[in-house]
């Protein structure tokens, strides 16, 4: 019997067992400038569901704070998402690759695929409460267009669901397009709306928000966490949006390209949401506007803004990152895995987030999803900053010979710090992001875990005979 064994050959990245769209980014293939990359956070936070937030400030009518308390709450959250965003790009701006590969270094290769699960699930279901949200906008316009004959919002959410996928499906190159153009026109639009209200309600606005007590206590720091959690899932995958800026941009410099965006619109939206819901005592935008201005051309053009905004928003936030965690869990083709989120988003039942009277199923929806992705932010960066110190190399992260399946100080910090977050849900990504980032420094500390495993020989053929 003989026995022949060909010599190992040394590892790269293009072997690896992954698709395609997971592998790094090259810095000569990243084609999102600074202005694209911009205008595409602009447009995701002129988008419905920031406006539906700032809705949730007023219950039956009575607003729970005043707009002085709002703004201040609004602007604690937007500095703590700008640090992280800036913070967490880092790991993709550097490497190119995506969030997926970056759990890695954390949960391992078999951990990180289960606990991508807890990005994509919020994601899936913001997909579903967007579109079933442009689909009332398209709804209100196909009425006004054909007289009142049509009145069918199922149909305009099939509508909206496949053109998202079609959009999603030339890829991130068309979604910057999409984006790019849409942002502006949304910003302008909403700026009218906002204009309109002040204008033609302030009285209203004057007693209902602006001459309201409020609360310094648990209910604004509660509306931190929801204004804060609105933006965690996205934050949280950062790396798969950074891998497509063009490189040799600083940090800070990055860091002004989330802050300013983000301030201008999440600012202006939840205003606006909270402007509507005083001045109407509707909780759902759509709902809200089509009351308040009650004019056919006024109505068909803040309906068009809003299916602008659900597209650009579920272009950029919603759609690519289930996605990749979808190829990534079940090596599915990128095309497959698109249309595989667009279904799952319309069996998650998003009519149910908001009614008429009241948004608080969106809010709790929030921080409950955020009870789990406060500690998954925290380690993820204590493990990127502290336990590696930004040190990474790529051929190791793909190497699965290389990789523990499950890593398991990650799990047991996630599940500390969710139990813990749990105990105080209006407050749970911050409970949970402290906790979990202490639970993992210390179980890192106490229960040694091997960042990387040694080098495994990789044998390509062994013949007996």
């Amino acid at each position: 019997m003989q026995t022949t064994l060909t010599q190992s050959k040394p590892f790269t990245i293009e072997d690896a067992p992954v698709s395609e769209d997971l592998k790094p980014i090259s810095n000569n293939h990243r084609t999102v400038g600074v202005f694209a990359y911009m205008s595409m956070w602009l447009g995701d936070g002129f988008n419905i569901g920031n406006i539906t937030l700032g809705s949730s400030l007023v219950v039956a009518g009575t607003a729970t704070m005043s707009l002085t308390q709002t703004l201040v709450a609004a602007a604690i959250a937007i500095f703590i998402i700008s640090v992280i965003f800036a913070l967490n790009d880092r790991f993709g701006y550097l490497t190119g690759a995506p969030y997926v590969m970056q759990l890695r270094l954390s949960f391992g290769k078999t951990g990180a695929k289960f606990a991508s699960l807890l990005r994509g699930i919020p994601a899936i279901i913001w997909f579903g409460f967007q579109s079933w949200t442009g689909a009332l906008a398209l709804n209100q316009i196909a009425k006004i267009m054909t007289g009142g004959s049509f009145n069918n919002t199922a149909i305009c959410f099939v509508i909206m669901q496949v053109v998202q996928i079609l959009i999603a499906l030339k890829g991130f190159k068309s979604i910057k397009v999409v984006t790019s153009i849409i942002s502006v026109i949304v910003m302008i639009a909403l700026f009218g709306v906002f204009v309109l209200l002040v204008t033609q309600h302030g009285t209203v606005i004057q007693s209902k928000l602006i001459n309201v007590h409020g609360s310094w206590g648990l209910t604004f720091f509660s509306f931190i966490v929801a204004f804060l959690g609105n933006y965690t899932a996205i934050f949280e995958s950062a790396a798969d949006y950074s891998r497509e800026l063009k490189p040799n941009l600083s940090n800070k410099y990055r860091g002004f390209l989330y802050f300013l965006p983000i301030t201008v619109a999440y600012g202006i939206t939840i205003v606006t949401g909270a402007m509507l819901a005083a001045v109407t005592g509707i909780s759902s935008p759509v709902n809200a506007m089509s009351h308040i201005f009650n004019n056919n051309l006024i109505t068909l053009f803040v309906s068009g803004f809003i299916i602008l905004g659900v597209i650009t928003t579920n272009s950029v936030a919603n759609i690519m990152p289930p996605t990749y965690i979808l190829t990534s869990l079940l090596k599915m083709p990128q095309k497959w895995a698109i249309a595989v989120v667009g279904l799952l988003a319309a069996c998650s039942f998003p009519w149910l987030l908001v009614q008429d009277s009241s948004s608080a199923g969106l809010a709790l929806f929030i921080r409950s999803y955020s009870v789990f992705l406060g500690p998954m932010t925290a380690i993820i960066l204590v493990e990127y900053y502290i336990e590696r110190h930004q040190s990474i190399n790529l051929e190791t992260l793909y190497n699965d010979n290389k990789q523990q399946a499950v890593k398991w100080n990650a799990p047991i910090a996630l599940a500390i710090g969710a139990i813990v977050a749990l105990m105080q849900v209006d407050l749970s990504w911050i409970i949970g992001f402290v906790v979990g980032g202490i639970a993992y420094l210390v179980l890192n500390r106490i229960r040694k875990e091997k960042r990387d495993l040694s080098e495994n020989a990789q044998i390509e053929q062994i013949d007996l005979e």
